[in-house]
Order: structure tokens, then sequence, then C-alpha cells
């Protein structure tokens, strides 16, 4: 993520880069198939970032953001580190 003069951060808040796919477009894919309401590049990882305390809070936000019944999965969340 390119360091931006507007970025400010939240006191205790960090940057976190979410990595995530939907299960569903992966396996219809798979199949030769499309999603009816997922692009096709949601077979692969995406990144994300969100603002959290800490990882564990980055991935509750993400998959509130990103539901897992909905097919979505996380897959990583690192940390990012801001200049």
């Amino acid at each position: 993520m390119p360091a931006s003069e507007l970025y400010c951060p939240r006191p205790g808040y960090q940057s976190y880069e979410v990595r995530l796919f939907n299960r569903d477009v992966r396996a219809l894919l798979k199949d030769n198939r499309q999603h009816t309401l997922l692009a096709e590049h949601w077979a692969d990882d995406r990144v994300t970032v969100v603002e959290a305390r800490d990882a564990g809070e980055a991935r509750v936000i993400a998959s509130r953001r990103y539901p897992p019944e909905k097919g979505f999965v996380i897959s990583g969340v690192a940390s990012i580190a801001h200049r």
C-alpha cells in the first residue's frame, strides 16, 4: 500500500492486508460455469485492507464484509507497516 500524506491512522489501530477468495466461484469455475453474482476473479486470492487493533479483529471485520456463508474464505491476514 503506497504511503499517503492524507493517511491518518487512529491511535491503537494498524492496517492489515486480508487475503480472501470465494469457494463457490472457485468450484463453479473448475466446472466451467459462472457464478450468477460474482466475477471470475473471485476464484483467485484478492486483497483488501482493514484497519483494526489486531489481526483477530481484522479477520472479524473482513468476515462481516465478506461473509463465510456467502462462500468467502479468508486465506491470510498480515500486518502492513506504514512509512
